[in-house]
């Protein structure tokens, strides 16, 4: 049997449900999920497979510590090695990353102003829940990943909008994290949609914009039944993403 074996089917079923709903690059992007206390420990995607291909038994279990990862048969993707196992290395708070280069929240990521202001129900689920990154440093290889490390000390931000780049998604489990991915780039669209009307914005106040993300993150069980009824529907489909 599989070691961390439900993790893995979890993190297979997110990579479906992302190729499906077209949030994926090509073979590029990455999701990892820790899997001792420290962080040291990791399962990630294989090196260059599409999503919509990725089994449970396909992802890889690494160990941030050992220098002879990236020389080894099978090693993963290096810009993946460089910004998650940074990630998990220097932040163990963080249990779950998933970076995308999805199409509304890369436009957002693009604008010289990524701030996402709450004019609705799930933009107003990351208020004051988002670091913004303006200081992009090329493909995210160590140093890149380190410095990304650096602004993720904060564990009420989650969501890290990475200019001219992309978004990376945190939580403390795949449903969490992805249910949380999920929503951001619903967010995002909804936001570049309102911007492109060249009207006036209707915003939030501060105070109902905390009020309702504060009421999100605590609706009970909401992430959890995404992720299960996600694993149902691709089990009634027959797919093979749990072997």
């Amino acid at each position: 049997m599989l070691t961390h074996s439900e993790e893995r089917r979890d993190l297979a079923a997110a990579f479906r449900w992302t190729a499906r709903l077209n949030m994926h690059e090509s073979v590029a992007n990455h999701f990892s999920l820790a899997v001792s206390n420290d962080g040291a420990h990791f399962l990630m995607n294989p090196n260059q497979m599409h999503f919509s291909r990725i089994k449970a038994s396909d992802i890889l279990l690494l160990d941030v510590n050992d220098p002879e990862t990236m020389h080894r048969v099978g090693a993963p993707d290096p810009t993946a090695w460089g910004l998650h196992g940074s990630i998990h290395r220097l932040c163990p708070h963080v249990k779950c990353l998933m970076h995308v280069h999805s199409d509304y929240a890369t436009v957002l990521a693009s604008l010289a102003d990524s701030t996402l202001l709450p004019i609705d129900q799930n933009t107003a689920m990351f208020f004051n829940r988002i670091v913004y990154d303006e200081q992009f440093g090329g493909l995210a290889f160590e140093e890149e990943g380190k410095r990304c490390a650096g602004m993720l000390g904060d564990p009420t931000k989650y969501v890290m909008v990475m200019g001219n780049h992309g978004v990376l998604v945190a939580g403390r489990t795949v449903a969490e994290t992805f249910n949380r991915l999920y929503y951001f780039e619903r967010a995002a669209g909804t936001y570049i949609r309102a911007l492109q009307t060249g009207k006036p914005l209707r915003v939030l106040s501060d105070e109902i914009a905390e009020k309702t993300a504060v009421e999100l993150e605590n609706y009970p069980g909401q992430a959890e039944r995404h992720m299960a009824e996600i694993k149902a529907i691709l089990e009634e489909e027959g797919s093979n993403y749990s072997d």
